[in-house]
């Protein structure tokens, strides 16, 4: 992928700039969970890596606060962290499922909204927009659940 690589504390960021359009780093610091809360100067030297890395913007200045916005594509990003990730079991969806089963993070629920979900991508339906698309061995096949994943302390994917 020829994106920049993002850390974790940089994706969180970025999708509070998603979620919330033009901002400024004192309100993104604002609307984190009190748990995820840094120092207003860690959290604006995040912001500066991010304008730096290409994925944010400024906008406009007000007083002393700069107001970003984001200047990549939240589908497109998720689209390349699919494509990276896939890139750890061989580019293999197959793989990649095998071992969340084998994991217990995949559930038969999940797999039957995966069934649906392609089925319905068969049948010539429109992508959803939680829908991701990843092209292996020449084939399309929709990553419905991928979107759909939840935070570590979930552990375990649902839609």
């Amino acid at each position: 992928m020829s994106q920049a690589r993002f850390t974790q504390a940089e994706r969180r960021i970025l999708e509070q700039y998603w979620k919330l359009g033009t901002c400024s780093v004192r309100e993104i610091l604002d609307s984190l969970p009190e748990e995820e809360r840094v120092a207003y100067t860690t959290l604006q030297t995040l912001v500066y890596r991010l304008e730096q890395k290409g994925a944010l913007h400024k906008v406009k200045k007000i007083g002393n606060a700069q107001l970003f916005e984001p200047a990549i594509d939240r589908r497109k990003f998720r689209e390349g962290l699919i494509h990276d990730f896939l890139a750890i079991f061989g580019g293999s969806p197959r793989l990649l499922v095998s071992s969340l089963l084998e994991a217990g993070t995949l559930t038969l629920k999940d797999l039957k909204a995966l069934q649906n979900a392609a089925a319905a991508k068969s049948r010539g339906g429109q992508r959803g927009k939680n829908q991701c698309m990843s092209k292996s061995r020449g084939r399309s096949i929709t990553w419905a659940f991928i979107s759909c994943m939840r935070p570590p302390s979930g552990s375990r994917l649902g839609c």
